[in-house]
């Protein structure tokens, strides 16, 4: 039995010592500069203010022409072509030109680019050079899925300082997207590598998934397999723990024995994330909570339609919740008037729903819900709204958690059981987000730096032990 465990170790970790390493390198770069994304800050910013005197159809009209008919939001921007609904569903998303109900897709170039000169100019970027490069499917920077609804995307270069790189959606016509030059240098040696990334492979999810999952689970084996070894090896003079080897042999048995709970957790923890389903649950809504969240409204409530827009809104949406339309005007990033179809325009509206209207919601979902809660900020599971100083509600509905966005309505969390051991498997054993570390951030980055480290040195150990075993 121990030949073999030898055997298989020496060999799994020739093949995957240079894999390691890359992990823990590239885990470092990760922690301090992440994936390009658009931040709600940045998308907001980049957004007009709305025309109040532009004449336009009813939100009934817009999600008629849409062709959505599972429709559940409609939002109002101001795009350089005037301003345009954007109709979603569970599935797909289109934007139609608010004045008349034409389809407002970007087809052209031309009005890719006033779309990216007029969100520029908002945000202060400069501006001044920018020319579409590229329309495309996929991109190293746009392979995520959450892009699927929007692509084709237009890729345009700003041709400033920074080396600037916006996306504009063909499908709505928003910026969905933009990158530096730094963030793109930086992740090419960071999450590129680190989740194995490249364009021609996560394209395809379903087999990035499989390739991903599977070297996941192969090098947690052969740190299984190094951990019974190296214990199994541990030899006791005097009181004192030694090893039987000399040179790179005793410093890789060395180093294992004081990186192994570090070594295993990160890399179970690792191949956890690639799980999607597998083992836990996704914290998905069942097909029969889905359909009180994402009910269909009654785009017909034509009250909202006549109450008028506050007249310094950059962005309004009409949404469904508990039976009801809403309508949240924003007006700044962390600033809404939230308004019900049926109010009388004198009431002003509210910034957020109150925990009367989310109890209601959530008692069609699951049985025994207690009253909702506000989420604090050092939550064990934590989640935050979308808008900054926005109240996350959670519903204890027995063993099934519920957090939903008091800004908008959004379901953000459905936890189980299973997804709750999720979150402390793989999150917290990954990223080290304890809520002790998250108040202190100074620590939690030495600590990560610090073992992500010691988990490359002694993976250098392994890739010379390797080389030379090879040679």
């Amino acid at each position: 039995m121990m030949s073999a465990i030898v055997l298989l170790h020496r060999w799994l970790g020739i093949a995957f010592c240079l894999l390691f390493a890359m992990w823990f390198a590239t885990g470092i770069v990760m922690h301090f500069v992440p994936f390009p994304s658009l931040t709600e800050a940045e998308r907001f910013d980049g957004l007009a203010p709305l025309d109040r005197n532009e004449t336009r159809i009813s939100i009934a009209d817009a999600v008629a022409a849409s062709g959505i008919a599972d429709a559940t939001r409609v939002r109002l921007i101001q795009r350089s072509d005037g301003a345009v609904y954007i109709v979603s569903g569970p599935s797909r998303s289109r934007a139609i030109h608010a004045s008349d109900g034409r389809d407002a897709s970007v087809t052209s170039a031309d009005v890719a680019l006033t779309i990216l000169q007029a969100h520029a100019r908002q945000r202060g970027l400069d501006g001044a050079r920018v020319a579409v490069v590229a329309r495309s499917d996929y991109d190293q920077w746009s392979v995520p899925n959450g892009f699927d609804r929007h692509r084709p995307l237009f890729r345009a270069a700003l041709g400033d300082a920074a080396g600037t790189e916006l996306y504009v959606s063909s499908l709505t016509g928003e910026v969905v997207l933009d990158t530096t030059r730094s963030e793109r240098g930086w992740n090419l040696v960071g999450s590129v590598l680190h989740w194995i990334y490249p364009t021609v492979l996560r394209s395809n999810w379903a087999l990035w998934d499989r390739v991903v999952w599977t070297l996941s689970l192969l090098a947690l084996i052969a740190a299984v397999l190094g951990t019974v070894l190296g214990i199994a090896r541990i030899k006791l003079r005097k009181g004192r723990i030694s090893t039987p080897y000399r040179g790179w042999h005793a410093l890789h048995h060395l180093m294992g024995l004081a990186a192994t709970v570090f070594v295993l957790s990160w890399i179970f923890s690792g191949w956890l994330s690639m799980d999607h389903g597998r083992l836990f649950s996704r914290g998905q809504l069942t097909a029969a909570e889905a359909r009180v969240v994402n009910a269909t409204p009654d785009w017909t409530a034509a009250s909202l339609n006549r109450q008028p827009i506050s007249p310094s809104a950059r962005e309004a949406e009409w949404f469904g919740f508990n039976g009801d339309v809403y309508r949240r005007d924003r007006v700044s990033l962390g600033e809404q008037t939230l308004i019900r179809s049926g109010d009388s325009p004198r009431d002003g509206g509210l910034p957020f729903l109150d925990v009367r209207e989310v109890a209601e919601l959530t008692a069609s979902l699951a049985a025994g819900c207690a009253a909702p809660s506000v989420l604090a900020d050092n939550d064990a599971y934590p989640v935050q709204s979308i808008i900054p100083g926005a109240p996350v509600y959670r519903s204890h509905c027995g063993n099934l958690w519920f957090d939903i966005d008091g800004s908008d309505g959004r379901m953000l969390q459905r936890l189980d059981p299973s997804r709750r051991a999720y979150r402390w498997l793989y999150s917290a054993l990954h990223t080290l987000d304890f809520p002790i570390l998250l108040t202190h951030p100074r620590l939690r980055d030495v600590l990560i730096v610090g073992l992500c480290a010691l988990g490359l040195v002694f993976s250098v150990t392994g890739i010379v032990i390797g080389w030379r075993r090879l040679r």
